[in-house]
């Protein structure tokens, strides 16, 4: 079942074009890695999901985005897109006010005001982000007060506060230690049992043992694409060998 279905997806900055032509499907409830070396276009075709390339001047975008066999880039209302399709960035940017005001804010935005529906909103995607143990005792409490792995499992809970049906990662685990790493590698795995995940990663390590199908960009280009096992085992491409063997990167 495909959640996105991408076809000819051109994408310029001015006169730079940063993707091209790149035609794919998505599936539901599995991990879809984006590899690539810096610049690729992976994160640019991350943030076109949920259209964040929106908020770039001189940002265009021709070809067809679909979720769920709708346009995203048609009447489709950006707040609602953003709601299914929520982004969880690079570095942990919790928003300066209390773990529980951190998760209640979207759903609050979105009109919910009773405190026992937020009560239980914020306990299950605590939970769901496998860090309700870690702070229920102190939800009051500032959530910049947390540790980086924390902050960042905060930020996956925030983005699960609204229901999402997608969950978009562009490199949520480069600014943490090992140990953190780890953690947010377990809970995705366990996210896609009830979401769909699609995430940018540098390290192909993390690519290999948690994801599905794993993409290999290179200069906007889409080269490989595949399940991971076979993307990294006989690679068809030989600059997508290349890449994976360390040649260049």
């Amino acid at each position: 079942m495909e959640k996105f279905k991408l076809t000819n997806v051109d994408l310029w900055y001015n006169d730079f074009q940063a993707l091209k032509s790149v035609s794919m499907d998505i599936g539901a409830n599995n991990i879809t890695a984006f590899i690539g070396p810096s610049g690729c276009g992976k994160s640019t075709l991350l943030k076109s999901l949920n259209r964040m390339n929106d908020l770039i001047d001189g940002c265009r975008i021709t070809g067809e985005l679909l979720l769920d066999d709708e346009n995203i880039y048609g009447n489709m209302d950006v707040n609602l897109l953003r709601k299914r399709v929520g982004m969880v960035f690079q570095k942990p940017n919790p928003f300066p006010m209390s773990i529980y005001d951190n998760i209640a804010f979207g759903p609050r935005t979105h009109g919910i005001k009773s405190k026992i529906k937020l009560d239980e909103i914020v306990e299950r995607s605590l939970n769901d982000a496998a860090i309700w143990d870690e702070v229920k005792d102190r939800l009051k409490k500032s959530a910049l007060s947390l540790s980086g792995g924390q902050q960042q499992r905060l930020c996956i809970a925030r983005a699960l506060s609204v229901s999402p049906d997608v969950l978009l990662m562009d490199e949520p685990t480069s600014a943490l230690d090992p140990i953190s790493t780890s953690k947010i590698e377990d809970l995705v795995m366990e996210l896609k049992k009830q979401y769909t995940v699609v995430i940018v990663t540098h390290n192909m390590q993390q690519a290999t043992r948690i994801s599905d199908y794993t993409a290999f960009f290179l200069l906007g280009e889409m080269v490989e694409y595949g399940g991971t096992e076979t993307v990294f085992s006989m690679p068809r491409d030989k600059r997508c060998e290349d890449y994976i063997t360390g040649r260049f990167g």
